[in-house]
C-alpha cells in the first residue's frame, strides 16, 4: 500500500513545483514547468540549461541558481519534458554568448534534446550540447547502458564556473565534456520505489535479503543481485570497478560522491563515504572534494550511487567558485 502525503496524483508535479517556488523564492522563479535562476536576469555570459523528469528531487532543479544551472525544465514523473518546451527555455536563457544544453543519457531525454537543438539551430541560436552517461556496468555479462546519473550535478557547477569566468561556449562545452569523460558511477539498491501516481512498485527487492549492484534509476534491469553486505564490503566490491574504469593511480586526485537514492540515511552515507575515502587513500589517490547526501533520488528507494571523478588543477579551481542554489551553497 502506497503511503505518500500528496493530494491528487494527477496534479502532484504541478503542486510540487508550486511548493518549490514558494520555498526558494529568493533563488528561483517558476513558470509552469520551467525553473529559472534569478541570477539569469543580469547574466552576461554563456548560460546553462538542462531538463528531466520529476520524482528525483532535489535533482536538477535543486541546483538552479547562482554558480550552477540557469534553467531546468521539468517533465512529469519520471518523464522527460517535450523538446519544444526545452527550446523555449533555451531561448529564455540566451544572453548572446551561447547556450549549453546539458542532457542525461536516457532515451526520452535524448529525443527531447535532439528536437530542442534542431529548433534552436533553425532559429539561428548559438548552441551546443553535452550528454553525460557516466554509469559503468558491474556485471561483465550485462549491458553497458551508460545511463546519466548524479555525477552530472558537480559537472554543472564546474561548467557554470567556467562560464562565469568568461569562457566561450566552445570552451565551456569542452570543460563539461572533459568532466563527463572523466567520471564513473554505479548504483546500488536495497529496496524499491513506488510510483507516486499509481502506487506501482518498481520490484520486489525490499522483500528479499539482497541488494542490487548496477541497478537502474527507475527499476530498470542491468544489475546483479547479491546478499546485503556491510559498507566496507560494498565499497570493496564497487570502488575497484570505478577506479579501473578511470585509470586512477597513485598521486591522482579525485572527487567522490555518495548520493542517496531516497530512503538511505545520512548515517549510512557518511559511513560509505568514510570507507570510500579510506579505500582510495590506500591506493595513493587523494580525495580533494565531495558531495554526500540526497542529490538525485528515486522516491523512497533505498540505496546509493557511488560516483568518482578524476580531477586536475583546473577542475579543483573551478569547483571553488561560489554558488548558491536551493540545496547547494558554496562560498
Amino acid at each position: 500500500m502506497m503511503k505518500k502525503f500528496i493530494n491528487n496524483p494527477e496534479t502532484v508535479t504541478d503542486e510540487m513545483l508550486a511548493g518549490f517556488a514558494l520555498a526558494f523564492s529568493d533563488v528561483v522563479e517558476v513558470h509552469g514547468h520551467i525553473i529559472t535562476s534569478k541570477d539569469l536576469k543580469n547574466a552576461d555570459r554563456v548560460t546553462l540549461v538542462t531538463y528531466g523528469g520529476t520524482g528525483h528531487e532535489p535533482a536538477q532543479k535543486g541546483f538552479v541558481g547562482k554558480g550552477m544551472l540557469d534553467i531546468q525544465v521539468d517533465g512529469d514523473i519520471f518523464a522527460s519534458p517535450n523538446g519544444a518546451l526545452v527550446f523555449e527555455a533555451m531561448k529564455e536563457a540566451d544572453k548572446g554568448h551561447g547556450v549549453l544544453l546539458l542532457t542525461l543519457n536516457y532515451a526520452g531525454d535524448q529525443l527531447a534534446g535532439k528536437m530542442a537543438m534542431k529548433l534552436a539551430k533553425k532559429a539561428g541560436m548559438h548552441v551546443l550540447q553535452v550528454v553525460s552517461g557516466e554509469e559503468i556496468k558491474y556485471d561483465p555479462k550485462g549491458e553497458d547502458n551508460k545511463r546519466g546519473l548524479a555525477g552530472a550535478i558537480p559537472m554543472y557547477h564546474v561548467a557554470a564556473a567556467a562560464a562565469r569566468a568568461g569562457k566561450s561556449l566552445e570552451e565551456v562545452a569542452a570543460i563539461a565534456q572533459r568532466y563527463a569523460d572523466n567520471m564513473a558511477s554505479i548504483t546500488i539498491k536495497s529496496t524499491d520505489a513506488t510510483h507516486p501516481q499509481n502506487g506501482m512498485s518498481f520490484g520486489n527487492l525490499g522483500e528479499t535479503d539482497q541488494m542490487e549492484i548496477g541497478a537502474g534509476q527507475h527499476g530498470e534491469g542491468g544489475g546483479v543481485r547479491v546478499k546485503m553486505m556491510s559498507s566496507k564490503d560494498t565499497v570493496a566490491a564497487v570502488a575497484p570497478k570505478l577506479v579501473e574504469h578511470l585509470g586512477l593511480k597513485k598521486g591522482d586526485r579525485a572527487f567522490v560522491m555518495i548520493n542517496g537514492c531516497g530512503a538511505t540515511t545520512m548515517m549510512e552515507m557518511l559511513v560509505l563515504y568514510k570507507d570510500t575515502v579510506a579505500y582510495l587513500n590506500k591506493l595513493g589517490v587523494e580525495v580533494v572534494a565531495n558531495m554526500v547526501g540526497e542529490i538525485l533520488t528515486v522516491q523512497e528507494a533505498a540505496g546509493f550511487q557511488m560516483n568518482i571523478a578524476k580531477w586536475d588543477d583546473e577542475m579543483l579551481k573551478l569547483w571553488k567558485t561560489p554558488a548558491h542554489t536551493p540545496v547547494f551553497f558554496h562560498e
